[in-house]
């Protein structure tokens, strides 16, 4: 599929109780017979489709993940995770499992030295109140953790499991699926997820224009042993011919990725071999760089691309379907991530029947701007990455800029995602939209954390100030919200009304108002409290 000129997206503030957009209505067709397979679908067993599943399965939603491969590659293309999804899996209990044991991190609060556009003059650690600004996994390794845990709580995971077809009805998603011998089956699912990639075929299937700006940048990367290796061009190489990056390791294979600026690879689906490997690599170093044993070798590109729409109906997407980009600064596997535990209890509620108006789509409107954001900074680093002589008086520049604390907490913030924030409403409320502080807290009963708290995936009202006025307006809505009160040094507000996904939905500004103003808010992140 060609990239297209992006189109304007229509008018929709996203937020729960506005109007659902005509292109966000489920398809049309008649309702469906008998009973469903599944609640939800999630097509494509990746580390965003597993932790999806994981996110569904903690809020007792019947999920099925159908993934094509008959068995997972071990290959892991990221390896990065930076400050936002570190927070985001510690809310679950889950940064220190997705770490592989030998090299778990340790947190230090010294610097955390970064790139940008290839240039490492960051520190994202600058920027980062919580937790580590960056540590290692595997994506391979967490699609495992993921897997496991789902599966732990009741997911089918079917490999092996090919969609080839999505028809719609006004209260299901009909897929057709086909296995390893190419018989097909039907497989209905009140909802169906898309997290099959960058070319994804849920995707396709479902219409829904993937639009942005086209390659030009031909790339290659593989798993190679280098047989000379102390001569090999290790780390990050430019010059005017291009990128040479070399991962060494001289006692086993190394990771090799080269960027042609001249254009991009007129067969973008073409097997790589070695000997193409090999010669681009010694094209742009300059000198031989004897390799051998090859293996996960694969061609990319810059284009970056978004779907217009994250959602069609009852067809979603999440991860790479819905956002591309060349992989500048290790933002894709995290954008993905946060794709999930956003989506995951949106979902679930719809799939319940108690979300209130207009909260699944909010995914797409807080979810749509954050990735956009991402491939506008990629852009921009790819621009800076040119090997043209030309563009080195530029990059001297951006080097001196980098220097200024703002300029480093400016980008800093886009890298690690913490500068992440939802539009949450037209209000004044200062802490709406932000991640919720782990904030370390003492209850009557023992010592804890809101991390802690949120890692049972439910809405949590935090009385940091005994409001019995407050405890006493949450009180309809019962064990759908789980309500503490506890005291913490400095607290932020008197009270926090936090979401599932650890971002603040409503804190206490007034305590004249507060009672009225919470008891709107889980209206509208929640839905209406339950019948007496």
């Amino acid at each position: 599929m060609s990239p297209e000129a992006p189109s304007p997206e229509p008018v929709d503030t996203g937020r729960p109780g506005t109007p659902r957009p005509a292109a966000s209505r489920p398809a049309g067709g008649r309702p469906g017979t008998g009973p469903l397979d599944t609640d939800v679908a999630v097509i494509g067993g990746g580390p965003v489709g597993m932790l999806l599943a994981y996110e569904l399965a903690l809020q007792g939603i019947r999920t099925t993940v159908l993934e094509q491969l008959p068995r997972p590659t071990g290959e892991s293309k990221a390896g990065t995770l930076h400050a936002r999804t570190a927070q985001t899996l510690h809310r679950r209990g889950l940064l220190e499992a997705v770490q592989p044991g030998p090299h778990k991190a340790r947190y230090s609060r010294g610097p955390v030295p970064f790139h940008f556009g290839g240039m490492f003059e960051l520190d994202l650690a600058a920027v980062v109140d919580e937790g580590p600004a960056m540590v290692g996994s595997p994506q391979a390794y967490a699609e495992q953790v993921f897997a496991r845990l789902a599966e732990a709580l009741g997911t089918r995971i079917v490999r092996g499991a090919e969609v080839v077809g999505i028809r719609q009805d006004d209260d299901r998603v009909h897929l057709t699926v086909r296995d390893g011998t190419g018989t097909t089956r039907p497989v209905t699912a009140g909802w169906a997820v898309g997290c099959d990639g960058a070319r994804s075929a849920v995707r396709q299937l479902s219409g829904i224009r993937f639009t942005g700006t086209p390659a030009g940048v031909g790339a290659l990367m593989g798993e190679v042993e280098l047989l000379d290796p102390y001569d090999a061009p290790a780390g990050w190489q430019r010059n005017e011919r291009g990128w040479t990056l070399v991962w060494l390791n001289p006692y086993g294979r190394s990771r090799v990725s080269t960027y042609d600026f001249r254009g991009p690879h007129p067969d973008r689906g073409a097997p790589v071999t070695l000997a193409e490997l090999q010669g681009e690599t010694e094209r742009i170093a300059g000198r031989p760089v004897p390799m051998a044993s090859p293996r996960w070798l694969t061609r990319f590109s810059d284009a970056a691309l978004q779907a217009e729409q994250y959602r069609s109906g009852r067809v979603l997407l999440a991860g790479d379907a819905a956002h591309v980009h060349f992989p500048a600064g290790g933002q894709g596997l995290n954008l993905g991530l946060q794709d999930a535990v956003n989506l995951g209890w949106k979902l679930a509620a719809e799939v319940r029947g108690d979300a209130p108006a207009g909260l699944l789509d909010t995914y797409h409107a807080e979810r749509h701007p954050a990735a956009a954001e991402v491939l506008w900074n990629v852009r921009a680093q790819v621009a800076l990455m040119n090997p043209d002589p030309r563009t080195d008086a530029l990059r001297d520049l951006f080097v001196r800029l980098m220097h200024m604390p703002q300029v480093n907490t400016y980008l800093s913030g886009m890298i690690s995602g913490e500068g992440v924030h939802y539009d949450t409403g037209p209000h004044t409320d200062p802490l709406a939209g932000r991640l919720t502080p782990d904030l370390p807290l003492k209850t009557p009963a023992a010592r804890t954390g809101v991390a802690r708290l949120l890692r049972a995936a439910k809405p949590l009202l935090l009385d940091l100030a005994d409001r019995a006025d407050l405890r006493a307006a949450a009180a309809p809505w019962g064990p759908r919200v789980v309500t503490v009160t506890a005291v913490t040094d400095a607290p932020p507000a008197d009270a926090l009304l936090v979401r599932p996904d650890g971002y603040t939905a409503w804190s206490a500004t007034d305590p004249d108002r507060d009672a009225a103003s919470l008891t709107a808010a889980l209206r509208t992140w929640i839905g209406e409290p339950a019948a007496p």
